[in-house]
């Protein structure tokens, strides 16, 4: 059997209860001899007194030993554990417990040193009293101790801190908080503090020996190592999850361009190609990638070999427009921009980059506009190119904003068919659209038996929008009444309700890329709707702001040809006052 510490220590738990055996014999003997006149030589329990000391001495020391021997197998198993470990907050948790277990102390702390700013942070802790604070570091030892050992990168050892003159300083601080046993050693990492280990005991001194500093010591050495391990893995999968929220975020906005994009190698083989390319190609990816680019662009390299030699040979950037034709799409118009793939040192071309983009429609529209040209006023050519410029978006402007009910269904005779309502429904709705565009305003869109017109939008932008609208208005007045005699009715009153506002509105395109209208939306709009929805039949209600736009903005005598009647305010959803209204009357009416 091996002579290790624990062994030897059984060896003398032996002895010395043989010892005892024979002391207690030989005392019992010592009596019976001295009855019989006789006795033990002289010493013989003196001796056994010694060898009962050394015995002592020897358990003590092995004791010692074998306590160390303990330690430090512990700390070989936690140097293993915590250097397993590259998450931050478990190796310092690990190193927490041991430390504990190893020191036999109250409490512990574990500060370290914020590596993107100047201050401590205590990141763990071993407190009984604050076992239920989950989250919440509070430390509750010496701070004077701990500054000392974070400034001096130096361990200190206290077996009775109160009475110990280093910490004169700090006896107030140690005698509130009842210190006794204090040991503290700093966290280092060759030369740098990083941290400190702190532990104390409240309830005895001489808890921490020379044996505990020096294992502590040793197992900070060991706990820095793995703190930094921890901290930089920490910091390349930062930087790595980084990294790939980037690649993502690019891959994105790739997949996201409108425009195809096409890279190649030097044998313009296809490298990437883009969802956009994809769908302007009719190739899908899978089919294309590592396929030749003249596999997708017949020709390319004949037609624009010109071209290419720039690109490779000057390092220019060509713009080139080609025309392709196939059985499934027809003819279409592709501008290419051809730009050149360079190495990091920027010395060799190894490839291109290709932006594509289908020019087909912008062309077929440019010729429609051209004929256009021949027939409208160039004015309105322009307004309508403005308005397909806009994109899906808009602006805001100024506006005025009719809305009109031609005829409620509830209107129409019992019995008439689908058809014929609708007959006469497109009927009412054409003389409506017929006074909007005599005025100069545009048709927005028609919603069963209403219709919303629009003054002033970018095809038909006027100063004085208030007035037409009032004008197409009462020119429905004058038109509905021509139809109601042809009808052979004479309704009363007049089936029609018309409400007039002007205000401030958001004007574009809304919808998607291939389908679109251009609307106007905000509360100038919806409250003309309002207007039309509280009119009564045969009434033309306007808002205080078109009756105050009328009266800077109308032409000369167009206020002396009509009146304006105010009738009650009225509520208006979405708004806590009552909003003015006005009626619009011709004088001869």
């Amino acid at each position: 059997m091996p002579d290790t510490p624990e062994n030897l220590l059984n060896d003398v738990y032996g002895i010395r209860s043989l010892v005892k055996e024979v002391e207690t014999a030989l005392r019992s003997q010592h009596q019976i001899l001295q009855m019989r006149g006789m006795s033990l030589p002289m010493g013989t329990f003196n001796t056994l007194s010694s060898i009962d000391e050394d015995l002592t001495s020897i358990e003590a020391a092995l004791v010692g030993e074998t306590t160390e021997l303990g330690q430090l197998r512990a700390l070989a198993g936690t140097s293993e554990k915590i250097n397993s470990s590259l998450d931050l907050d478990a190796v310092l948790r690990e190193a927490m417990q041991n430390v504990v277990d190893l020191t036999g102390s109250e409490r512990g702390y574990i500060v370290l040193a914020n590596p993107f700013s100047d201050e401590w942070e205590f990141r763990i802790s071993h407190d009984p009293e604050q076992q239920d604070k989950q989250g919440v570091v509070t430390f509750q030892g010496s701070s004077g101790i701990l500054r000392k050992v974070l400034e001096s990168g130096e361990g200190l050892l206290a077996d009775n801190a109160f009475d110990d003159e280093r910490f004169a300083d700090n006896n107030a601080t140690i005698a509130r908080l009842a210190l006794r046993s204090v040991l503290c050693v700093p966290l280092k990492l060759k030369d740098r503090v990083i941290g400190a280990v702190y532990v104390d005991n409240r309830l005895r001194a001489g808890v921490f020996t020379d044996r505990e500093r020096n294992l502590l010591t040793a197992f900070a050495n060991q706990a820095s190592i793995a703190i930094e391990n921890a901290r930089l893995f920490t910091r390349v999968q930062t930087n790595l999850n980084a990294i790939n929220e980037l690649k993502e975020f690019m891959d994105n906005i790739f997949e996201s361009i409108g425009s195809g994009v096409i890279t190649t190698d030097s044998q313009h083989n296809i490298i990437i190609y883009n969802r956009a390319a994809a769908e302007i190609l009719a190739c899908d990816r899978a089919s294309a990638t590592g396929q030749p680019l003249a596999k997708l662009l017949p020709g390319f390299e004949q037609q624009f070999a010109n071209e290419l030699r720039l690109v490779y040979e000057h390092n220019q950037n060509c713009v080139v427009d080609m025309d392709t034709d196939d059985l499934e799409q027809g003819r279409r118009v592709l501008s290419v921009k051809i730009s050149p793939l360079k190495d990091p040192g920027q010395h060799r071309t190894y490839g291109l980059a290709l932006v594509i983009d289908d020019l087909t429609e912008q062309r077929e529209n440019e010729a429609i506009l051209t004929t256009l040209r021949r027939y409208l006023p160039p004015e309105m050519v322009d307004n309508i190119t403005t308005i397909a410029n806009l994109g899906l978006g808009g602006e805001r402007r100024e506006v005025t904003c009719i809305f009109v009910d031609v005829r409620p269904l509830s209107t129409f005779p019992p019995g008439l068919r689908a058809q014929q309502i609708m007959e006469m429904l497109n009927m009412h709705l054409t003389v409506a659209s017929n006074c909007i565009h005599e005025a100069q305003g545009v048709i927005d869109k028609y919603m069963g038996h209403e219709v919303m017109g629009l003054f002033n939008s970018q095809l038909s932008p006027c100063e004085d929008h208030a007035a037409q609208a009032v004008e197409a208005a009462l020119s429905m007045r004058n038109a509905f009444a021509r139809l109601y005699s042809q009808l052979g009715i004479a309704p009363e009153p007049h089936f029609y309700r018309i409400g007039i506002n002007t205000g401030v509105a958001t004007l574009g395109n809304v919808g998607s890329l291939n389908r679109r209208d251009f609307t106007a939306i905000g509360d100038a709009i919806n409250l003309a709707k309002r207007l039309e929805e509280n009119a009564a039949g045969g009434q033309i209600i306007i808002s205080e702001d078109t009756l105050a736009h009328l009266r800077q903005h109308s032409p000369p005598g167009f206020l002396a040809s009509m009146r304006c009647e105010e009738r009650e305010a009225i509520q208006v959803k979405g708004r806590q006052q009552k909003t003015p209204i006005y009626e619009v009357l011709r004088h001869d009416v």
